[in-house]
């Protein structure tokens, strides 16, 4: 029989952007923007109660799902929710994630702090935190770009 363990970890990231918080909120609430930056949903229900959800990974390479559950929605200041990332069929860890929007002289200041417990080794805090700053450059490209074509 195999040891089963959980690890606990916090990580907080923060980001400035040069957009305000409505528009750095937005990239968040629409599907069409989200998937530029965020692996594109197969289930995007943003409302508190609703599901986000979707699979994939690298060509040849394991499937991963992300399946996320909206607690809390204030538009442009707060998005809580909880989340689970599976490898194939193995939970590899379950979060809360709290995404806060805060106003700057020039844009808005995104402080993304995760809560997870990761399972049985097969995840860990220092991976994903890694993960999660690489999307939120691609983030910070998107809008950058947005804003430059308007």
């Amino acid at each position: 029989m195999s040891k089963r363990f959980a690890t606990h970890d916090t990580f907080v990231i923060e980001r400035i952007y040069d957009v305000s918080p409505d528009k750095v909120f937005a990239a968040w609430s629409a599907p069409e923007t989200k998937a530029q930056w965020f692996p594109k949903a197969d289930e995007f229900d943003f409302r508190v109660g609703g599901k986000e959800s979707n699979r994939g990974g690298p060509q040849d390479g394991p499937i991963f799902t992300f399946e996320a559950l909206y607690q809390e929605i204030v538009p442009d200041e707060r998005i809580v929710y909880s989340y689970t990332m599976d490898l194939g069929e193995t939970r590899i860890s379950v979060s809360v994630t709290t995404v806060e929007f805060h106003h700057t002289e020039t844009g808005t200041q995104l402080v993304y702090t995760e809560q997870g417990a990761f399972l049985d080794g097969h995840d860990t805090s220092s991976q994903r935190e890694h993960g999660t700053k690489i999307i939120l450059d691609k983030l910070g490209k998107v809008l950058r770009n947005e804003r430059e074509t308007n």
